[in-house]
């Protein structure tokens, strides 16, 4: 699908995972002659899609250390999500994409990269989805994967009514998860091709959903530069922010009136209903997402600690143990960002240090409110 938005600036619409699309751009570079070939990728998905890395160990591990597992698996999950129905939104690179690039360079056509970063992306996505919609969304994907739906992709790249549709679908099923993903985008693409020198000829490839809201910025929209607004993550509230610290703010505050009160009993009794609840439910994530042993004693281990420092996770001690005790292979790690099932995140070992990590902690998290709750029973 092409929009002429001038003489000097062809939008191309693709599907990134069809092959007809790869014909279309390497026969609209031959014949529009670009001096610049713009395409739908982030820096970072950039080199992961001219390099063909998707994950290393040094990576896997920087994931844990940083609190990015979540994130992470959001955006697998969204990725086999959409290949499930058979369109990629963009959260990987297609093959039209690399050869984009690679006819590019090879004829010395500048490169430019229009997509905002993937991680703001899902930052910005997660915070503007309301709880509900988060739910649904998880639901979708815990759904049965054996229910494919049928769609025809020469039909859709070829009906601008039918991309409409999708996306109208994909706000109406989120709208939090469909103003990022696509209005915004829209907006943010619209103006990184702006950006681009009106005299030079510029061939834009992005995904065919996004043509429409694209050629709206271009031709009708706002001339007002939002690049820098559209590229922040929303700060967290106060209230958010504080949360964590409220857990323990209230075990030390406990204590402290307890040891005032000299009641020793109840001090025991305390350290006793934190701890087991904390270790209990934190081993029980660990043990959905199938840890080693080793993993699931370590999750045990570190809750009742890591709760009351907001700064740590026990998840983050156990996917370490699990990635050292059950280390992924090379093709673990290549095949990860592939999956096509919620299932074969347990059987791909990468996918399991991840599952380990994010359901360690959300099992630690539970278990701190379920002590608290217990604790104030047992005042």
């Amino acid at each position: 699908m092409i929009v002429e938005i001038n003489p000097n600036l062809r939008l191309l619409g693709t599907a990134h995972i069809s092959r007809k699309s790869v014909e279309a751009v390497k026969h609209q570079i031959a014949e529009f002659e670009p001096d610049v070939v713009a395409v739908e990728l982030c820096k970072s998905r950039y080199e992961s899609l001219v390099t063909g890395r998707r994950l290393d160990k040094e990576g896997l591990l920087k994931v844990i250390k940083e609190g990015k597992a979540p994130l992470v698996l959001l955006q697998s999950l969204l990725a086999a999500e959409q290949r499930k129905l058979g369109l990629d939104e963009g959260q990987q690179p297609g093959a039209e994409l690399l050869e984009a690039v690679n006819i590019s360079e090879s004829m010395g056509i500048r490169v430019e990269l229009i997509d905002r970063d993937i991680q703001t992306t899902l930052r910005r996505a997660w915070r503007k989805m309301r709880l509900r919609e988060k739910f649904r969304i998880i639901y979708s994907m815990l759904g049965d994967d054996d229910e494919e739906a049928d769609v025809n992709l020469d039909e859709i790249l070829e009906s601008r009514d039918i991309l409409s549709d999708l996306m109208n679908e994909l706000k109406q099923f989120s709208p939090g998860a469909g103003e990022v993903l696509i209005d915004e985008r829209d907006e943010y693409l619209a103006q990184k091709i702006r950006k681009i020198d009106p005299n030079k000829r510029t061939l834009a490839i992005v995904g065919a959903g996004h043509l429409s809201g694209i050629e709206h910025h271009l031709t009708t929209g706002s001339q007002i530069d939002r690049l820098d607004d559209l590229s922040l993550v929303p700060n967290r509230s106060v209230v958010s922010k504080s949360i964590p610290w409220l857990i323990p703010m209230f075990v030390f505050g406990l204590l402290g009136f307890l040891l005032y009160q000299g009641d020793s009993v109840d001090v025991v009794e305390l350290f006793t209903v934190w701890t087991f609840a904390n270790a209990v439910l934190a081993a029980i994530g660990c043990i959905i997402a199938r840890g080693h042993i080793f993993a699931v004693l370590t999750a045990a281990l570190a809750s009742p600690i890591t709760s009351l420092n907001p700064t740590l996770a026990a998840g983050w001690f156990a996917g370490y143990v699990q990635l050292k005790v059950a280390e992924p292979t090379a093709e673990d790690l290549q095949q990860f960002l592939k999956l096509e099932s919620l299932g074969s995140f347990w059987s791909n070992k990468a996918g399991r240090v991840l599952l380990v990590t994010a359901l360690t902690n959300l099992g630690s998290m539970l278990g701190a409110w379920v002590a608290a709750a217990g604790l104030i029973g047992g005042i």
